[in-house]
């Protein structure tokens, strides 16, 4: 088999494959048997018939078309690799030269992975945050704990942005009420963002057994979209009581006995987390530098499907939320227009950076263990709220774990930028992320410092 590449430009590349006819005769074989099982000729049994009975009732072009249906595929797939190209795209192949019992032709086009260097990486200049905690750190933590031990209490005032109230609901078109588009007993923050707009506004200033109503757009169900008059009926009025910072409440809200203890904890907590995010931040920085010293041609049929990719998802996620799509924007406080024009920058960037982390591990001969591919699912599982066992199984039903083993050398390939930079802080202060290894893992070793960096990186 000969192959011969012809680069049509950077990211798409056109392979013609000559094929000797005797490297057909296996395909040839099985086309034979194949059709044999598929035809019925009076006098044999179905799968034996002779090979010259198929040609002289059906025609030798029928077995062809059938051996290179078989064969084909598996032949791109060798000159592929014989030319040490990395396609990104399905290939649009075409047969242009059958000489029967001498040798055929084939053409594929395909889009590729560019060719591109990695420049030096060791030594890069990174600077992170701080691992310094404020008082400032401590008391926020110290009021994200007191919020979740507040009480509600009644009040005989009116609601105020930060009250709670429970209301029943119930909207009308015309003067006609729509059943789907009631609720009782509703327990709504006043101020807290709802999607159904003017709901806030209305709710300021009213007081328990108080009727109002508002005209606004309906986000949910069959009338979603349209003009309708929503009537409140407030049940009552309740205010957040903080509980007081003191020795009771840190009984209350932890294992300590003092509110010093917990405070000495919660500040031994934000380090640790600081701490993680340096990693962290090391790692993406150092991702983004290089990325910024290389041009990456982007091929068209791979943008396209992670663009469309995401879309999908969107459309999933729209669908799920049961709100029309004004009110899922409305919601997140932006438009379609402005989420498909990130889903063009994040997708290309993406595809980039993939391009690069896929280089290093090449590069750094980087690899996945058993242990390393259970601790993911371990860790992934833990994420979603399912079993380990059952998240494994559908990785493996659905071919996904070489995408989760891609995921773990890529990560892995990012650890390694981060270890090559010379990280500082924004103190001048030198960080050396080995020493935050072993103060995080009790060991010293380039891998994920502990499970919160999972959560750290999906916040970024």
């Amino acid at each position: 088999m000969k192959t011969a590449v012809e680069e049509l430009s950077p990211t798409r590349v056109k392979l013609t494959v000559e094929v000797p006819f005797d490297e057909l005769r296996p395909s040839m074989d099985a086309a034979y048997k194949k059709v044999a099982q598929q035809v019925r000729v009076p006098g044999f049994r179905p799968g034996k018939v002779p090979a010259r009975i198929i040609e002289q009732r059906f025609g030798r072009a029928v077995v062809l078309e059938e051996t290179l249906n078989e064969a084909v595929p598996k032949l791109y797939g060798q000159a592929v690799d014989e030319v040490d190209v990395f396609p990104v795209s399905q290939p649009d192949i075409e047969v242009t030269k059958i000489e029967d019992g001498e040798q055929i032709e084939f053409t594929a086009e395909v889009d590729i992975r560019p060719h591109f260097d990695v420049p030096d990486y060791q030594g890069v200049e990174i600077t992170v945050d701080s691992a310094e905690v404020a008082d400032s750190d401590v008391d926020e933590q110290l009021d994200a704990l007191r919020q979740r031990f507040a009480t509600l209490t009644g009040v005989e005032r009116p609601a105020a942005v930060g009250d709670y109230v429970v209301m029943d609901l119930r909207a009308e078109i015309d003067g006609e009420n729509i059943e789907e588009q009631q609720a009782s007993e509703v327990s709504y923050e006043v101020g807290a963002g709802s999607v159904l707009q003017g709901l806030d506004d209305a709710l300021v200033g009213m007081s328990a057994d108080e009727e109002k109503s508002f005209r606004t757009e309906l986000v949910g169900g069959e009338n979603a979209g349209q003009e309708a008059d929503v009537i409140i009926n407030v049940k009552s009025v309740k205010e957040k009581v903080l509980p007081e910072l003191d020795d009771e409440f840190a009984q209350l809200a932890s294992e300590f006995d003092t509110l010093d203890e917990l405070k000495g904890s919660i500040r031994e907590q934000v380090r640790r987390t600081k701490l993680i995010d340096q990693v962290v931040q090391a790692r993406d920085k150092a991702l983004d530098t290089l990325l910024e010293k290389i041009d990456v041609p982007i091929p068209e049929s791979a943008l396209k499907a992670e663009i469309d990719a995401r879309k999908h998802n969107l459309e999933h996620q729209i669908a799920e939320s049961g709100l029309s799509r004004d009110a899922y924007f409305r919601l997140y406080q932006t438009t379609e227009e402005e989420r498909f024009a990130e889903f063009e920058t994040a997708s290309a960037r993406a595809i980039k950076v993939g391009f690069v982390l896929d280089k290093i591990v090449k590069a750094e001969e980087l690899g996945v263990s058993e242990q390393e591919l259970t601790n993911f699912v371990v860790r992934r599982a833990m994420e979603m709220g399912v079993q380990p066992n059952q998240l494994a199984q559908h990785l493996a039903d659905n071919d996904q774990l070489t995408l989760a083993m891609v995921e773990i050398v890529r990560d892995k390939a990012k650890a390694v930028l981060g270890d090559a930079a010379k990280v500082v802080d924004s103190e001048g202060g030198e960080v050396d992320l080995k020493a935050i290894y072993t103060e995080i893992n009790g060991e010293e070793a380039s891998e994920e410092p502990a499970e919160e960096s999972e959560e750290q990186k999906a916040e970024a």
